[in-house]
């Protein structure tokens, strides 16, 4: 899957909060956007999802996180399986590769 961040960028509209831009991507993406993690600074949340662009290479990646066993990441392809999406709780978002 390629995912264009200009154009997701140029296509988004502006949202007054979270569950607005999780509900749009959520849209766009369908079952290939989901939560990974969430944090809380300074009493603000910040939602943290992945974009899935190729899913079996993501399973492994996200397997290895489960495993005890050591393994050492040496192809860029694993970055490359997923795009990091950062919702804030009044609906700033960043998007990275």
């Amino acid at each position: 899957m390629n995912i264009d961040i200009t154009s997701i960028y140029e296509n988004m509209p502006d949202f007054s909060n979270h569950m607005e831009a999780r509900e749009w991507f959520k849209n766009e993406f369908q079952d290939r956007f989901f939560l990974r993690t969430h944090s809380d600074n300074d009493g603000k949340m910040t939602y943290y999802y992945h974009i899935v662009k190729d899913p079996e290479t993501y399973q492994r990646y996200m397997e290895s996180f489960a495993s005890n066993e050591k393994r050492d990441i040496t192809e860029m392809s694993t970055f490359e399986s997923y795009t990091t999406v950062e919702i804030s709780e009044n609906g700033d978002v960043n998007i990275t590769l």
